[in-house]
């Protein structure tokens, strides 16, 4: 056990900072937003510590601080840190920050109210510690209540804090956005609810906790799991395992249960979309590599080929539905599902190659995301409106934001040289090994994705300037200071992934090797298979 509880002051920082900032006056609005600021760049800076401190060649959970809790339950404080969650821990810290500097100004197109700004960094301040607890949660009941209870603030910031408008039917379809967030999201969690109680009474009946008590220590049910020990039929293990899945499912979102996420994402400020598509959806695909593969090793393996389709499906399908949207910011919000789909396949190709790929594509979708979302909803405030058709030839008018644009929907497409290109070829590559038939299909979004994103860009910022686009300003010296650490993450991890992969892959390693599973040898033909092809070469 460490000295000094670093994983409980990073997720409790922001806790106060939302406190002191909410304690604030009312009319110290500037005083809010730079006290939340300076909260989540310190949250940074403890991420940063850790990531000096994290031994690569050490224990897989470090910095670990266990408490009793409910010690009826079996249920503990625990946290610990592996290098899979590490980089999430980065990626949220990092990007907590970027989001409140970019929405600096939100207060004013969200309402009127006295006390708006401070509610609006306060709730996001409150979204990250609750992400971050759920990322260092070594406890299955621990994280289960963190899993749930994100869901509060980010209801309100969808709900009470999208664009202003006189529209009431624009205000009704905001609401009802949230409201479908929420109940999405609900329902998935008392799904994941009942699996989370039949996963502690098998472990009561195994006698894994003191006296007659079950357990929810996370690596007491694992190491359980992993030895045979749980002593369940494999139907249990199996309905125990959709449950978990399930809920995970709905918030990566994964294909079909994805059709919250449009409406939640063009209905919130471009900051809070943000935040939920790059921020909060990836507790559901970590919680897929960490507590669906783990915990249910067997399950996993039986139910593999269903998820691996229904991903597939949801990156073509999402790639498609991106190309005959009207509206810029659903557009992106529909590229999101695609690329959620290539995740979950790297992480159910279950090789080492897929899995440090979809970990290391979680860190960049966020990224990406973030970059081209941002960058769309500053072109919006400045525009008023959605719609692709109303723009064209903003480079003319506002060349740095249009090649900021440029450069993020490059790294959308995943072309070599930028981020994704590096986690979706490991996926792909991943993938192939033992599902060749999914990485082909997966393949062919590369093409789609190339055809929504520079089509977007010819209709959006190339050709004459049209009605109402000269009045369109380049981006502020704010806006650059938001978005050029995105481009220049965007272009470093292109260029030198091993500054996170040296995390990822012990992390995943340890996670092959506690569920048993190698990577596919690589297949060579036989001697008789090459004699044939090199006589019917010769003839």
């Amino acid at each position: 056990m460490n000295e000094f509880p670093w994983l409980t002051t990073l997720w409790l920082v922001p806790v106060v900072g939302a406190a002191i900032v909410l304690a604030l006056p009312a009319a110290q609005r500037t005083l809010a937003r730079a006290m939340a600021l300076g909260f989540s760049v310190l949250v940074l800076g403890i991420g940063v510590g850790l990531a000096v401190r994290f031994d690569t060649a050490g224990v897989q959970y470090q910095f670990v601080e266990s408490h009793q809790w409910i010690p009826a339950f079996g249920a503990g404080y625990t946290l610990g840190l592996d290098g899979i969650a590490l980089v999430l821990v980065l990626l949220t810290a990092a990007l907590v920050p970027i989001l409140i500097l970019a929405g600096w100004h939100d207060e004013r197109e969200v309402g009127s109210g006295t006390r708006v700004a401070h509610t609006y960094v306060a709730l996001i301040l409150l979204v990250e510690a609750m992400v971050l607890i759920s990322f260092v949660a070594l406890d299955i009941l621990l994280f289960y209540v963190f899993f749930e209870a994100m869901l509060i603030p980010m209801y309100f910031l969808i709900g009470g804090f999208g664009p202003r408008t006189g529209d009431a039917l624009l205000r009704r379809q905001r609401s009802r956005a949230a409201v479908k967030f929420l109940l999405y999201n609900l329902f998935g969690g008392l799904i994941m609810l009942a699996a989370v109680i039949g996963l502690y009474v098998v472990t009561a009946r195994e006698g894994l906790g003191e006296g007659s008590a079950g357990t929810f220590d996370f690596r007491t049910v694992v190491a359980a799991a992993n030895a045979g020990q749980l002593g369940a039929a494999p139907a249990v293990l199996n309905a125990l395992f959709l449950g978990f899945m399930f809920a995970f499912a709905v918030k990566a979102p994964l294909w079909p249960l994805h059709t919250w996420l449009p409406d939640a994402a063009v209905a919130a400020t471009p900051s809070s979309a943000v935040l939920m598509m790059a921020v909060v959806d990836k507790v559901g695909t970590f919680g897929m590599l960490r507590y669906c593969l783990l915990l249910f090793p067997g399950a996993s393996d039986t139910y593999a080929p269903l998820v691996i389709t229904l991903a597939v499906i949801g990156i073509v399908y999402g790639a498609l539905l991106a190309i005959g949207q009207t509206d810029v910011m659903r557009l992106i919000a529909y590229t999101s599902i695609s690329h959620f789909g290539f995740i979950i396949l790297g992480v159910f190709a279950m090789t080492s190659q897929g899995q440090t790929g979809a970990t290391l594509y979680m860190v960049n979708h966020g990224i990406s995301t973030a970059a081209l979302f941002l960058v769309a909803g500053f072109l919006v405030s400045r525009r008023g409106t959605r719609l692709i058709a109303e723009y064209g030839g903003v480079q003319k008018v506002a060349p740095v934001l249009a090649g900021t644009f440029f450069i993020a929907g490059l790294a959308t497409l995943s072309l070599p040289g930028l981020a994704p290109f590096v986690s979706e070829f490991l996926v792909l590559i991943g993938t192939f090994t033992r599902y060749q038939f999914a990485a082909v299909v997966a393949a062919s979004a590369l093409v789609l994705a190339a055809l929504y994103i520079l089509w977007l860009y010819q209709r959006m910022m190339t050709g004459p300037v049209q009605k109402g686009n000269e009045r369109i300003h380049d981006l502020a010296p704010r806006e650059v200071v938001v978005v050029v650490p995105l481009i220049v993450a965007l272009l470093f991890l292109g260029i030198y992934p091993k500054v996170l992969t040296d995390f990822i892959n012990p992390a995943v390693s340890q996670t092959l090797t506690t569920i048993g599973r190698n990577d596919p040898a690589p297949s060579t033909p036989t001697e008789a298979e090459s004699a044939h092809h090199s006589g019917g070469a010769h003839k």
